[in-house]
């Protein structure tokens, strides 16, 4: 038995003469839909060569199978013109603009509703789940006090290690207290600790929603009649509201206790004349890290779970908006934290 690749072959090697072309398919046993394509596309190039095709005898069900090919036979689309490469790099310009409006759009949606759920969730507290913010409290703050605590520690050795390199040609080493305090509490504790939080509980936040959304989870919880940002947005973001700025508060002890010891073991400043020259560090320095860690707490649990939200009915939506809630995030939180600098420098703190 041929296969259709030798019958249409095949067919291509015939040269019909004459003004006509008869199709015979009396003596035709069995005709599938790949073969009804092949005698169709034939009978095509015999019409545009300017003869005149029909069908002769057959049976009714391969009359009918060819009638189908030709009934849903349809023309390739012309491809499209070739365009300026430069005209291409402004239309993709365009599209990533286009699309970035309309996340931002949506965002700034999502914040007015999450903003119109707290002052509701406000004046009825008891309709706030209570329970599930001390679940989240623990997942976002206690389990994630390891890894703050190790970075922190590590971060504080290399700042206080690379700052009494430059300082000790100038025969400053004591200041190396001074650059630690100083980079740590304003800077590094509460930036540091938020982008590890961005990484671990806002990629979380947003794989968690967008596994329910997914499995349809959050459309069972409208039927029932429960508010999915009630239910899922507010406890995650008080939790984290709450726990960020302990977390700040832990990551800046560890990495002034890193600097600490690396400065007695390497520059001879003892603990007690590290902590005196600690304690002369202006409270400001303290002050304004801490005054930054709700601000990136709200940031992250609002991308996260806003991210989660928009899982599509794909599963690999839910990993791609996972990487994504992380990147925005992070972004986010560096951005705030520069207006932050840039307004402190300001109003001179």
């Amino acid at each position: 038995m041929a296969s259709v690749a030798e019958i249409n072959a095949a067919i291509r090697r015939l040269k019909p003469r004459g003004p006509k072309v008869d199709v015979e398919l009396d003596d035709l046993e069995s005709l599938d839909t790949a073969g009804a394509v092949v005698l169709y596309h034939a009978m095509r190039r015999w019409r545009k060569a300017g003869l005149a095709c029909q069908v002769v005898g057959g049976r009714e069900s391969h009359l009918d199978l060819l009638r189908l090919v030709t009934a849903n036979e349809k023309d390739l689309a012309p491809p499209p013109p070739e365009r300026h490469p430069a005209v291409a790099v402004l239309e993709r310009i365009g599209a990533a603009t286009a699309a970035a409006a309309e996340e931002a759009r949506t965002f700034v949606s999502f914040i007015g509703l999450v903003v119109e759920r707290v002052f509701r969730i406000a004046s009825t507290p008891w309709r706030f789940r209570w329970t599930a913010m001390v679940h989240h409290m623990e997942q976002t703050g206690l389990n994630a006090l390891p890894i703050i605590g190790l970075v922190s520690f590590l971060i504080g050795v290399v700042m206080a290690y690379q700052g009494a390199v430059q300082l000790r040609s100038f025969g400053a080493q004591i200041y190396t207290v001074d650059l630690l305090a100083v980079s740590i509490l304003r800077e590094f504790g509460v930036l540091l600790t938020a982008i590890i939080v961005a990484g671990r509980s806002g990629s979380a936040f947003t794989a968690e929603i967008g596994a329910m959304k997914f499995r349809e989870e959050i459309d069972a919880m409208r039927v029932l009649g429960i508010n999915p940002v009630d239910a899922l947005v507010l406890p995650r973001m008080i939790a984290l509201l709450l726990t960020l700025p302990v977390l700040a508060f832990f990551a800046n002890v560890m990495g002034l206790l890193g600097g600490g010891l690396l400065c007695w073991a390497t520059l001879d400043i003892s603990p007690d004349v590290f902590i005196d020259r600690l304690s002369v560090t202006k409270p400001w320095h303290y002050y304004t890290g801490l005054i930054k860690a709700p601000c990136f707490a709200i940031i992250i649990a609002l991308v996260g779970c806003h991210e989660g939200f928009q899982v599509s009915g794909r599963a690999e939506s839910v990993g791609r908006m996972t990487t994504k809630s992380v990147v925005e995030s992070i972004f986010l939180v560096i951005i705030v934290d520069a207006g932050f600098s840039i307004l402190f420098n300001v109003v001179g703190v």
